[in-house]
């Protein structure tokens, strides 16, 4: 049975994942300082010269592969907490929330490398990418949060969403990171922390939120 040749754009997107792959092969492997073009296309199995009709330069790869992680994760997280406001009296579901973006960074950790170091770099080519990639996840998982009923209706409100959000994201990242170095070997032990995280800032908010509407000044 002879199969079907690609077509032009499905060739075109076929080489395209490859240098995708390869590219998160390498740097899993080698980190940031390994990779370059040239390894990019070896690795591929492609000219060097065809890695130019896919992406501009090696930092508009590093870009393509943080945006297309950064989507997939933000979709996954969205329904896991939204199986969560669903079911509030499920730990699970609840600490599933928190194991999908650990699981995510350790598959790759060398990405959020780059854009933590990205983000405090003034000369990096990256830092508004990274700026924006991470005002964006905070946005989504404050957006979740006024979701399950902490109202955002005066900035006050909207600030301390934003902080808890930018908190227990700190906390992924660091909790994420000691697990690939081996400090934290118990993945779900670093989301069971999370789920202990966020549930003590939920209430505080749940009893700040009960002070002002009682009229308490304190």
């Amino acid at each position: 049975m002879t199969s079907t040749p690609l077509t032009r754009s499905e060739a075109k997107s076929q080489t395209r994942r490859k240098l995708i792959r390869a590219a998160l092969a390498i740097l899993d492997a080698e980190g940031e300082a390994g990779l370059t073009t040239v390894k990019v296309a070896k690795a591929a199995g492609i000219a060097q010269s065809s890695f130019y009709v896919h992406f501009k330069d090696r930092q508009e790869l590093l870009r393509v592969l943080a945006e297309e992680g950064g989507a997939r994760l933000r979709t996954a997280m969205r329904e896991a907490r939204r199986q969560a406001r669903e079911h509030p009296d499920d730990l699970e579901r609840h600490r599933e929330t928190f194991r999908i973006p650990l699981e995510a960074i350790c598959r790759h950790p060398e990405l959020l490398r780059i854009q933590l170091r990205a983000r405090h770099d003034p000369s990096s080519s990256l830092q508004e990418f990274a700026a924006e990639r991470a005002a964006a996840y905070r946005e989504h998982h404050a957006a979740d949060l006024a979701a399950l009923g902490y109202t955002a209706d005066d900035e006050r409100d909207r600030r301390r969403l934003e902080m808890i959000a930018d908190g227990i994201n700190a906390a992924t990242n660091a909790l994420a990171i000691g697990h690939v170095e081996g400090r934290y070997p118990d993945l779900d032990e670093c989301a069971d922390i999370l789920v202990a995280l966020s549930r003590g800032a939920l209430r505080l908010l749940r009893a700040t939120s009960t002070r002002s509407e009682e009229g308490d000044p304190h």
